[in-house]
């Protein structure tokens, strides 16, 4: 199979996101595809599986004219699409989502014998057996519903199958079976578009990278003929000379002092600090209990015991909203269902959090509100810088800096960040740095949980370790390295 994309435009609104876009994708090879957030790749994903009709252009298959108005008759070409946003119905089971709209059927009656079995097969073909069919996929771990989401993409038996940021929830073992399924579809003759801002991940997978920047085709390359360093600087327009700042050791006061935390079924006797100044790293796998400590600790979730301190007082949170008035402010891993109102434009999602600041005698000051929004817009250079915009329509990343500006909007003296850097390109990872840097020169305390393990060393002062959800290890960002980190983490010695 050969698809080519000639001179492709498209926009939202009157702004041109893709400018005549020129790309080709064979079957049999990964074409990875960079760029800086706001760069197209969303747009261009959606164009690819008819979720998009573009404006002009031409899209040929096998020297044929393609049109491609529906996610419709992108399925009819055995195209598929696995979106960075997951978008499983959480309260059906793993085999409905997998099958949605083909279960099979016999004698009038669905079979559910023959479509368990047939998810079963499709699990184990992609390295996670593991899974129950009959599990809700509500109740998996995001890493988990990422594969459910590749197994229903496979059950159509793609010959295109385009994979949007998929390593975002997976780390260690889990993204070597990733690899490999995507190295036996290459085989197959099956075309991958690999879209990721993972760039150690692009330079092992790929047979060929397309960088894009602004809506346009800058270059593609193999990775012999490349680095990282090359493709940063082509999707930036400038060299990255240093990544994470330079940090000196804090030598704040106390600020948060968690003692003994226990959340029954979910982790236990969790202790730990975090001073003023102090950026405090949390790294484990799947299902180590980080994320579940995050939750506690804004008061999303009740612990079973343990106390927590912020400035040397004892606080017990019943509700976020207890959390938000102590000065805590927690950005989730999962953008699209527990920190964004997709419907909703950008001041409204920046401003969900701090309304009654916002407000005068219980009416909503506008010119106040978009006075602070469009200095957030400008400090974290959200792109469009359009507060008006549905927050739906900018990419990943942009949506991510919204986030952000919500919870700086509210001026906390403890942000957690929960992978805040998932789908954000390394430019834009670097202002990130330097932000949260800047923040703690303020006085600001940080936690910052994450699976990428060079962020978590590079960008903190300390890492806590969690496995099974129990602390295993408290070391020192400086002192350690990423393969002792990873061995605490499994159990066994570096």
């Amino acid at each position: 199979m050969t698809l080519e994309l000639r001179g492709v435009h498209k926009g939202y609104a009157g702004v041109e996101v893709l400018h005549g876009v020129d790309l080709t994708i064979r079957g049999g090879e990964v074409l990875a595809i960079a760029g800086a957030n706001g760069a197209g790749k969303s747009t261009l994903i959606k164009v690819l599986a008819g979720a998009e009709p573009l404006d002009r252009g031409e899209i040929i298959l096998d020297g044929e004219p393609l049109t491609l108005n529906s996610p419709q008759d992108a399925h009819a070409q055995r195209f598929r699409t696995v979106y960075q946003e997951l978008s499983l119905v959480p309260q059906m089971t793993v085999t409905e989502n997998v099958l949605l709209g083909a279960l099979p059927t016999s004698r009038g009656l669905l079979n559910w014998p023959a479509a368990h079995a047939r998810v079963r097969a499709l699990l184990e073909e992609i390295g996670f057996g593991d899974i129950d069919p009959r599990a809700r996929a509500g109740r998996l771990s995001v890493a988990r519903q990422q594969m459910v989401e590749i197994a229903k993409a496979l059950a159509g038996e793609p010959r295109l199958l385009v994979l949007d940021e998929p390593s975002a929830v997976l780390a260690g073992a889990d993204l070597d079976r990733l690899f490999d399924l995507i190295r036996a579809l290459r085989e197959r003759g099956v075309a991958v578009v690999y879209v990721s801002h993972r760039l150690a991940e692009v330079m092992e997978i790929a047979d060929r990278i397309t960088v894009i920047k602004d809506g346009r085709v800058v270059e593609t390359m193999t990775p012999a003929e490349t680095s990282e360093d090359q493709i940063v600087a082509l999707m930036a327009g400038r060299r990255l000379e240093q990544v994470y700042p330079d940090r000196e050791p804090s030598d704040g006061r106390p600020l948060l002092d968690v003692r003994g935390l226990c959340r029954e079924g979910a982790f236990e006797d969790i202790s730990f600090s975090v001073a003023a100044g102090e950026i405090v790293g949390m790294f484990g796998l799947v299902g180590s209990g980080r994320s579940e400590v995050a939750h506690c600790l804004f008061g999303a979730e009740r612990p079973t015991s343990g106390s927590v301190e912020i400035d040397g007082a004892a606080v017990r949170f019943r509700t976020p909203a207890d959390a938000i008035a102590a000065g805590v402010a927690l950005v989730t891993e999962d953008r699209k269902h527990t920190g964004l109102v997709l419907g909703m434009d950008v001041a409204d999602n920046a401003t969900f959090a701090t309304l009654p600041r916002m407000s005068r005698r219980g009416l909503l000051d506008t010119r106040r509100r978009d006075a602070a929004v469009r200095e957030m817009v400008e400090r974290l250079d959200i792109r469009p810088p359009r507060p008006g915009m549905p927050v739906v329509n900018l990419s990943g990343g942009n949506q991510q800096k919204v986030v952000l500006a919500k919870w700086l909007l509210t001026e906390p003296r403890l942000l957690i960040l929960d992978e805040p850097t998932r789908g954000v390109d390394m430019a834009t990872r670097v202002d990130i740095y330097r932000m949260i840097d800047t923040l703690t020169q303020a006085g600001l305390g940080v936690l910052l949980i994450s699976s990428d393990l060079t962020e978590v060393l590079g960008a903190t002062d300390r890492v806590l370790v969690m496995r099974e959800g129990r602390l295993v290890a408290q070391v020192r960002s400086a002192d350690t390295t990423e393969d002792e980190v990873l061995a605490h983490s499994v159990g066994v010695a570096a």
